[in-house]
């Protein structure tokens, strides 16, 4: 299936959309935007995560006719090539002002992340890639070289729904690392921590509970780079409930030993 589809061509109509996407949610940035809730008082929706996917599903339509799942809009993800799009990945950040938050847009099949595109306007930042390779602002990016987990910089996340009684919640593993390793950093998006690992910024990333648009277009990325992506018990990843690590490879065994 994946020598039917013309990744590099895909990446380009990902990448154009996002961009454009990105131009509009801006005219939102800092201007302390109405949100409502998604089931839960910390997973927020704007109207500018609304109209962002409803462009870039357009701009998807212009140009593809592959089918799109999207964060808002919803869809069916199936193995056929598919878009996975993330208007806003972040919209806490957005909805506070703070510059961490992107337009995510991944092309996956068979359930695997394919080419992604990756903006963030704020920190004038994009991202694009396929396997094949993988660029920061137009430059080819790889992932780090450092093979020592004490001297590494890390990233995870928390999902907005997870409770500290769950089992699946993060903060053990947060714990375990945290003494461990160099540092470790929460952005609050999922796309950001993936890119920042693929362009050497983070030697590795891991999170718990994660949706496919989340991790569509930077696990593209982050693979195009070189980047090695497991479960976290380092078996093969499921994308499509996001269960991750993700590293430089060098430190893989040294961050699931401490995930386990």
């Amino acid at each position: 299936m994946r020598s039917t589809i013309d990744t590099e061509a895909l990446t380009r109509v990902a990448l154009d959309a996002a961009e454009e996407a990105a131009i509009l949610i801006m005219r939102g940035f800092r201007s302390r935007p109405a949100t409502r809730t998604k089931g839960h008082e910390a997973d927020l929706v704007t109207e500018f995560d609304e109209a962002a996917e409803q462009l870039v599903r357009a701009r998807l339509a212009e140009r593809s006719s592959l089918p799109v799942v999207g964060e808002e809009g919803g869809g069916d993800l199936t193995d056929a090539p598919t878009w996975v799009i993330d208007p806003i990945d972040g919209t806490t950040n957005f909805a506070h002002g703070h510059p961490c938050f992107a337009v995510s847009i991944g092309l996956m099949v068979a359930g695997l992340p394919e080419a992604g595109a990756v903006v963030a306007p704020a920190l004038q930042t994009r991202w694009h890639g396929t396997r094949a390779g993988a660029f920061r602002n137009g430059k080819a990016i790889r992932v780090s070289d450092r093979a020592n987990l004490g001297q590494s910089l890390l990233a995870t996340g928390f999902a907005p729904n997870q409770e500290p009684k769950d089992a699946s919640h993060n903060l053990r593993a947060f714990a375990e690392l945290l003494p461990v390793a160099r540092g470790i950093r929460r952005d609050g998006a999922a796309s950001l921590d993936l890119c920042h690992t693929a362009d050497g910024t983070f030697d590795a990333y891991w999170e718990r509970g994660l949706h496919a648009w989340d991790v569509a277009g930077g696990a593209a990325i982050a693979l195009g780079a070189g980047a090695t992506i497991t479960d976290l018990a380092g078996g093969p990843p499921d994308y499509r409930i996001g269960y991750l690590a993700v590293s430089n490879g060098r430190i893989h065994d040294a961050l699931l030993a401490h995930l386990r």
